[in-house]
């Protein structure tokens, strides 16, 4: 088992490093990375602040000192992704030393308006709110501008996996559009095609499920036989926020890969399982 997608309490996570660790230990993980929201340069709730950073790395590295005789253990970031606002991931990457990067869009740019569209988050008002507010009701704008953000991300910054591609999904809860619309379906199949052509990893993310937002994985399974097709890697990720979230719905989402062709299942770059 293994996780590297994971949040601890330098950001909106719950608890200390060490506990994901042990945790980690406990149900016989091989390798445990830690990827917390990487600064931003405005005010949030749920990214580590600059003041923390230097603090959030020594302490993984500790921990790969510490267990590494028992857990793989990496240090990457979540890093955000928005056009002449966010840190470009290069730069923290040297700063670092990072062993692995995520790259995700969580705030949509428009701007004609010069204002954010937060897309996640703990309350579907928020999304609602934004749509409103930043996209004028636009839905379809909106979207358009989310996966054009992706891959711009993609091209721009190369992160090594593409974090929850198709989370824009969550709080649409079906009552915009589906995503059998042709005109949603095309801007999906692009930014899949950015990410094969980029090499990147894909995740498939099952926060949204276990935490029950939605009733899909991120990105939804509609679109599994598409990255099979396009030999897209793949990577499962809890997206956990708490050392008892690592793993949840791992065994599932590899049997369900596995019945949908996936021979491969990505763990760490070029590493992978059957």
């Amino acid at each position: 088992m293994y996780c590297y997608h994971t949040h601890t309490h330098f950001c909106d996570g719950t608890s200390a490093p060490e506990l994901y660790a042990k945790n980690a230990l406990q149900f016989h993980f091989h390798s445990l990375g830690f990827s917390g929201h990487a600064p931003l340069p405005f005010t949030n709730n749920f990214a580590i602040t600059p003041s923390k950073l230097t603090q959030y790395c020594y302490e993984i590295k500790s921990l790969q000192l510490k267990y590494q005789d028992k857990l793989n253990v990496l240090l990457g970031l979540e890093m955000d992704y928005i056009p002449g606002i966010s840190i470009p991931f290069e730069e923290l990457i040297k700063k670092c030393q990072l062993n692995y990067t995520i790259g995700s869009v969580h705030f949509v740019s428009n701007s004609a308006k010069e204002k954010l569209w937060f897309i996640d988050g703990p309350k579907r008002e928020i999304w609602d709110k934004g749509l409103e507010e930043v996209m004028e009701g636009d839905i379809k704008g909106g979207v358009n501008l989310y996966y054009r953000q992706i891959q711009e991300m993609i091209e721009r910054e190369k992160p090594d996996i593409v974090g929850h591609l198709d989370k824009i999904m969550m709080y649409n809860a079906h009552r915009y559009f589906s995503e059998n619309e042709s005109w949603y379906r095309y801007l999906v199949i692009e930014t899949l095609e950015k990410v094969h052509q980029r090499g990147a990893i894909l995740e498939i993310n099952t926060r949204g499920l276990y935490k029950k937002n939605c009733e899909q994985l991120f990105p939804s399974e509609t679109f599994l036989p598409i990255i099979k097709e396009m030999g897209i890697p793949v990577i499962i990720s809890a997206d956990a926020h708490d050392p008892s979230e690592i793993g949840l719905l791992f065994t599932q989402t590899h049997h369900l890969l596995l019945s949908k062709g996936f021979e491969k299942i990505y763990y760490k770059g070029f590493e992978c399982y059957n």
